[in-house]
């Protein structure tokens, strides 16, 4: 599915360069479900960011599906993103001003979905995700274990292929943790390719490959 070939990424820091990526080698298979693990600085999550083409390499080949999506203008990016790719972060990134019901409605409308079947699909997410009590309130509203909910509702919409999950826990207590990671790997028994990026070991063990990085490079990479 993923099939990166010796990605690089360097950042310009003033007068000074800092390689956040050298050379990535790297294949992610269908249904795979991968932690990648590093300490702060490791260049974890500018490979991420690459993936979900939120970032472009400076150097190496990316293959999604087959394709070459290297280079891709940002309006095709920004179409191979809502077809394939769904994305949750530590910080949720939900509209504060939009509802629950709202926030989850934004990737349907984008894509042109009609309001009947949007309706039909928002409910079954609410309903999914245990929402359905919180579809009229606003993100500050919520608690953060529910605006993670509506994070993952949101990015699973549109039925992505692979779901690129950053620290998905950081700002969660363990037992809401453990119900947002079992969440995920709910959608991954379902057939999404999971990949989450985190600095918990415990989390990354749950996972069924492990990808550890150091300085910008994989150093392990283990089933």
């Amino acid at each position: 599915m993923i099939h990166l070939s010796a990605i690089s990424r360097v950042f310009h820091m003033g007068d000074q360069d800092v390689s956040a990526l050298t050379r990535i080698n790297l294949e992610i298979l269908p249904g795979d479900y991968v932690s990648i693990m590093g300490p702060s600085g490791s260049g974890k999550s500018t490979l991420l960011n690459i993936m979900g083409l939120l970032d472009r390499p400076d150097s190496g080949r990316y293959e999604l599906d087959g394709k070459d999506v290297t280079d891709l203008s940002e309006t095709e990016q920004a179409r191979v993103r809502r077809e394939k790719i769904g994305f949750v972060f530590q910080s949720f990134h939900l509209v504060p001003r939009l509802t629950a019901a709202e926030n989850i409605e934004l990737p349907l409308i984008l894509e042109g979905v009609p309001p009947a079947e949007r309706r039909s699909r928002i409910h079954e997410a609410l309903v999914g995700f245990n929402l359905a009590d919180r579809a009229g309130h606003r993100p500050a509203e919520l608690s953060g274990g529910q605006r993670q909910r509506v994070a993952i509702a949101r990015a699973t919409i549109l039925r992505p292929t692979a779901l690129l999950a950053d620290e998905p826990t950081g700002n969660l207590d363990h037992r809401i943790g453990a119900e947002v990671m079992a969440l995920l790997e709910g959608l991954h028994h379902a057939g999404t390719t999971l990949i989450v990026v985190t600095h918990d070991r415990e989390l990354g063990a749950r996972a069924h490959r492990h990808i550890a990085m150091r300085d910008g490079e994989i150093v392990e990479d283990k089933t």
